[in-house]
């Protein structure tokens, strides 16, 4: 199975101007452990990114993570999106250039076992549905659009879609889906909202879109906190957690380090060359 990370580096540098672009030891390590154990479980997977984003991997040795390469697409993101508002923009302009079937992946969501089973007969697939709440998924009237932006026949009762993991097998709904993402993106010169804005353009969207296709849901938010997580691992809840706790974090980086020094050897090698990783192993 094809998969794909992303790594869009403009948001980066609008919320740190003059910066040298830079990862954080945590975000390092998932991707790295996303990567390996999606190949471990007979999947192939490659990264797509900007040209930033792209020397930073090579400056630190780390392109053999990716089986299927790193691929420079990022570059021609068009400067009118706003990449405060829609940070997550580049996976859908990466999925945009994907072929088919293939499974998007976010760097820190880890796949522990083959999961080909699981999406056989979809459409498309997603880890889980999300509750529509209102802080987070309100009603159309909390957004303002751009002229020209046509919403007319969407389903605003469809609970929507996490996309920390979806899969697209049917083009024409993968290609509807990236173009009138990309069209909300490009309609949105008044947005402020650093939230609503991204996930009904990334996964709201794609629920109302999927409406009367076969849509396959492999987990629920309970489970990926409980039983799930022999199966699926996403970090996203637990970041904000280690960035407040010193030695919450300074774990979570020792127990990624021990799972890649214990089954990924060769890469734990490289990753501890790197100084600010070097503690971790």
């Amino acid at each position: 199975m094809r998969a794909f990370h992303s790594c869009w580096t403009r948001p980066f540098f609008a919320r740190n101007p003059g910066a040298a672009f830079a990862a954080e030891p945590f975000e390092l390590l998932t991707t790295a452990l996303s990567a390996l154990e999606w190949r471990a479980a007979g999947g192939s997977i490659c990264m797509v990114t900007d040209g930033a984003g792209a020397a930073y991997y090579h400056a630190h040795g780390l392109e053999g993570l990716w089986d299927d390469g790193i691929r420079v697409e990022l570059d021609r993101v068009p400067p009118e999106i706003d990449p405060c508002v829609y940070w997550a923009a580049g996976k859908l302009f990466a999925l945009q250039r994907m072929e088919l079937p293939c499974v998007m992946l976010d760097t820190d969501f880890i796949v522990w076992k083959d999961i080909s089973g699981l999406l056989k007969g979809c459409d498309c697939a997603a880890i889980h549905r999300e509750d529509l709440m209102d802080g987070i998924y309100p009603p159309l009237p909390a957004f303002s659009f751009d002229a020209g932006l046509d919403l007319s026949g969407l389903d605003w009762g469809e609970r929507p879609l996490n996309t920390a993991l979806a899969y697209f097998a049917n083009q024409g709904l993968r290609d509807c889906y990236c173009k009138k993402a990309i069209d909300i993106m490009q309609h949105s010169s008044q947005a402020r909202d650093t939230l609503i804005y991204m996930v009904f353009a990334e996964q709201r969207l794609l629920a109302m879109l999927a409406k009367g296709y076969k849509v396959g849901e492999l987990s629920d938010l309970a489970a990926l906190f409980t039983s799930g997580q022999a199966l699926f691992t996403h970090v996203w809840g637990f970041k904000q957690q280690m960035r407040d706790d010193p030695q919450a974090y300074e774990a979570f980086c020792r127990r990624c380090a021990g799972r890649l020094s214990r089954d990924f050897p060769d890469a734990a090698t490289v990753l501890r060359r790197i100084p600010f990783l070097m503690r971790y192993f």
